[in-house]
C-alpha cells in the first residue's frame, strides 16, 4: 500500500490502489447505447450538432466514471464528443480508409506473426486484446481484424521476438492491454522478460484515465516484479479528463517505478486550440506524466469530422511552443506507412 508520504498533498486522502474486484464491476456498468449516455449527461438529442447514430457498427462504450466528468446539459462537451457516435461517421471519402496505416497490408510486411507488428527498428508491438474500456470515435484501429490476431498465449509472437536479438523493446497494445486480468498480464510480462535481449516493456493504455479503478495491488505487483524497464504511455486528450481519481491511479503507477508518458490526438472540436493543449500539458505534469506525442489524426474511415490539416496543426503548435517550456511540449507527429519513425510535423 502506498503511504501518504508518497502522495502529493493535493490528492484525496483515499489513496493507494483500488480493490481487485471493483474495476470489472465499473466496466460492466458502462454505458453501451446512445440513450443511456445522453440521459446520463442530460443532453437532449435535438441539441446535438450532428444526429446521434443509434445503430453504429463501432459500438458505444463509456465507463460511468468518465461520464461523470462531462458537463451536464452541454451537447458540445469535449468528452462527450469523443465517445458519442454520430451520423457524421457515415460520411464516405476515398481518402479515409479502414486501414490507413497499412498495418495488415501484406505488401508492407508489418505483421510478423498473428498479433505481432514491427514498424520500426528495435521494437515490436504485441496486440494483446481486441477490446478497450472506452470506444473513442476517432480510433485508428476501429476496423482492425482482431479475430485474426488473437492466438492463445502469443507463443508464435514470443518465439519470433526471441529469435531476433535486434529487438530490445516490446510494446503492449490492443485494444487495451490493461483489460487483461492481473494474472494474465503477469504471465505475459514474465514470458517477455524471460527473453534476454528485451530491455524495455512499454504499455499503451487509456485505462488509467478512463477506468482508474483498474490500478489494483495485483497490477502494481505484476509491474514491480519486472526486471525490464517499464514505461506506460497514457492517452489523454483534454484536461477535463484528469481528476483526483486519475491522479491517484497515476501516483500508484509512479510508486511502482513506471515511467509515465502521455500521447494525445489533435481533434477538431475537442482540443484543437492552444489554451486547451497548454492546460492539458500542465495538468498532466502536475499528475506526474510527461507529455510525449501530439498525434495528427490518421485517415480512418468514419473520422473525417475530427481531422485537422497539417498547416492548421502547425499554426496551433507554433502558438503552443510560445506558451510552454520545452519539457511540457509534446512532439507534433504524424504516422506514415513505411517510414522509419513517426514524422515530425514542425
Amino acid at each position: 500500500m502506498i503511504t501518504p508520504n508518497h502522495i502529493p498533498a493535493h490528492l484525496s486522502p483515499d489513496v493507494g490502489p483500488w480493490p481487485d474486484e471493483l474495476w470489472s464491476k465499473e466496466l460492466a456498468g458502462a454505458a453501451r447505447d446512445v440513450k443511456t449516455l445522453l440521459n446520463a449527461v442530460q443532453v437532449h438529442p435535438q441539441n446535438l450538432q450532428y444526429p446521434a447514430d443509434t445503430s453504429a457498427k463501432f459500438q458505444l462504450l463509456v465507463p460511468r466514471g468518465f461520464i461523470a466528468r462531462m458537463r451536464k446539459g452541454d451537447a458540445d462537451d469535449p468528452l462527450l464528443k469523443q465517445v458519442l457516435p454520430t451520423l457524421e461517421e457515415r460520411k464516405a471519402s476515398n481518402e479515409f480508409t479502414r486501414d490507413p496505416l497499412a498495418e495488415t497490408d501484406p505488401a508492407q510486411g508489418f505483421m510478423k506473426t498473428p498479433s505481432l507488428l514491427q514498424k520500426y527498428q528495435g521494437r515490436v508491438l504485441l496486440i494483446t486484446t481486441p477490446g478497450c474500456a472506452i470506444n473513442c470515435r476517432y480510433c485508428f484501429r476501429r476496423e482492425f481484424p482482431y479475430t485474426q490476431h488473437r492466438p492463445k498465449g502469443h507463443q508464435e509472437a514470443l518465439a519470433s521476438i526471441a529469435a531476433d536479438p535486434s529487438i530490445d523493446e516490446v510494446i503492449l497494445s490492443g485494444g487495451d492491454p490493461l483489460l487483461l486480468s492481473d494474472k494474465q498480464l503477469s504471465q505475459l510480462l514474465n514470458a517477455i522478460e524471460s527473453i534476454p535481449h528485451i530491455q524495455r516493456i512499454r504499455i499503451h493504455s487509456r485505462i488509467p484515465i478512463v477506468l482508474p479503478e483498474r490500478i489494483t495491488r495485483g497490477l502494481m505487483d505484476a509491474l514491480e516484479r519486472c526486471r525490464c524497464q517499464m514505461v506506460l504511455v497514457a492517452h489523454t486528450n483534454h484536461p477535463q479528463e484528469l481528476n483526483d481519481a486519475t491522479a491517484r491511479a497515476l501516483a500508484c503507477l509512479k510508486h511502482s517505478q513506471i515511467t509515465l508518458l502521455n500521447q494525445s490526438v489533435l481533434l477538431r472540436g475537442i482540443n484543437a486550440d492552444v489554451t486547451t493543449l497548454a492546460e492539458l500539458s500542465k495538468k498532466l505534469f502536475a499528475q506526474g506524466v510527461l507529455p510525449y506525442y501530439l498525434h495528427l489524426t490518421d485517415h480512418v474511415a468514419g473520422t473525417e469530422h475530427f481531422f485537422i490539416g497539417d498547416d492548421e496543426a502547425r499554426e496551433i503548435y507554433a502558438q503552443l511552443q510560445r506558451l510552454l517550456p520545452g519539457y511540457l511540449l509534446p512532439k507534433l507527429v504524424r504516422e506514415q506507412p513505411g517510414q522509419a519513425s513517426k514524422t515530425l510535423m514542425y
